[in-house]
């Protein structure tokens, strides 16, 4: 067994895959039609076969009511494995992305919390 999908809760699709792919790099892998909303996973452009992220409509009132309940006490949605927490936090604020929290030494992991714009708070981590 593997992970195959993963998902965050957005308010947004189409304001999601621009954010996720033109400011954090990833790649549209999927996108099917489902009535008003899209089956729609972005990957990493590193591993194009890997576990997909799919960007999750929020049209459950409890899934609306989950998401501000992770922000408002500052718990990051997921967390995005990166090699340079400091260069990567760098890169994306000369794009614009908001962070709640900068690069952090955490014992042997450095970690750095950003703002998705979609409703979610996302946790770029450099592990040893």
């Amino acid at each position: 067994m593997r992970i195959h999908v993963t998902s965050v809760f957005v308010d947004d699709q189409d304001k999601a895959l621009s954010f996720y792919t033109e400011k954090l790099g990833f790649v549209k892998k999927t996108e099917v039609p489902l009535g008003d909303y899209r089956w729609l996973t972005v990957v990493s452009p590193e591993a194009p076969d890997g576990v997909e992220l799919l960007l999750e409509p929020d049209a459950h009132p409890a899934a609306k009511q989950y998401a501000r309940a992770l922000v408002a006490d500052g718990i990051p949605a997921t967390s995005f494995a990166v090699d340079d927490v400091r260069a990567e936090y760098e890169r994306l604020r000369a794009l614009g992305v908001v962070f709640t929290q900068e690069p952090t030494e955490a014992g042997p992991v450095a970690i750095a919390v950003l703002d998705d714009t979609c409703g979610n708070l996302i946790q770029i981590v450099q592990l040893p």
